[in-house]
C-alpha cells in the first residue's frame, strides 16, 4: 500500500532532484478532496518527459525498481517495502499544456494547462490535475470499485460530471 507518508516522502525525493511532477488516480482525487479517503495500492505520478532520467535515479536511489515498462504511455516503479508508482510522461507545450502518448499513437491524451491544479496531502500543498481532468484520466479501461468510488466523490463534491 502507499501510505500518506510514502506519498510525502516520494514527492520530497522528487523535489529535491529537480523534478516537477502532478499527482493523478487515487491520490490525486484524495488531494483534491483534500482528505484521504481509502487505502491506495500505488501513486500515479506525471511527469516531465525531459527529467525522466533524473525521476528514475531519485527513485533508484531511495531503493525502486522498475516493474513494468509501458512507455512512452508509462511505467511502474515498485519498492520491496511495497510502495509502488506509476508513472506518466508528459510532454509540455509552451502554453502550459501537456501531451501524454496513449496506445493509440494518433489519440495522445491532452491535459489543458487550467487543469494543473493545488490540492493537499495531509496539511501540504501538491501540484495535481483538477476533477475535470480526472474523469478523464480515469477512462479508457474497466473501473474497479475504489475508481467508481472516486468519480462518486468528485461528482459529489465537485459537480464533476463523470461515470457512474
Amino acid at each position: 500500500m502507499m501510505s500518506r507518508n510514502d506519498v510525502l516522502s516520494v514527492l520530497a525525493l522528487l523535489r529535491e532532484a529537480g523534478t516537477d511532477v502532478v499527482l493523478a488516480g487515487g491520490w490525486g482525487v484524495d488531494a483534491l478532496l483534500g482528505e484521504e479517503t481509502r487505502e491506495h495500492r500505488d501513486l500515479d505520478l506525471l511527469h516531465v518527459r525531459e527529467q525522466e532520467p533524473a525521476v528514475v535515479a531519485a527513485l533508484e536511489s531511495a531503493g525502486y525498481t522498475e516493474t513494468l515498462d509501458l512507455r512512452p504511455v508509462r511505467f511502474v516503479f515498485s519498492h520491496p517495502a511495497g510502495p509502488e508508482i506509476d508513472l506518466h510522461p508528459l510532454t509540455f507545450a509552451a502554453d502550459g499544456s501537456a501531451l501524454q502518448s496513449s496506445p493509440d499513437p494518433g489519440a495522445p491524451f491532452r491535459y489543458p494547462a487550467a487543469c494543473f491544479v493545488t490540492g493537499t496531502v495531509g496539511t501540504a500543498a501538491v501540484r495535481c490535475i483538477s476533477a475535470e481532468q480526472q474523469t478523464l484520466f480515469h477512462q479508457g479501461y474497466e473501473p474497479a470499485a475504489h475508481d467508481l468510488a472516486d468519480m462518486r466523490r468528485l461528482r459529489e463534491r465537485f459537480g464533476t460530471p463523470t461515470r457512474p
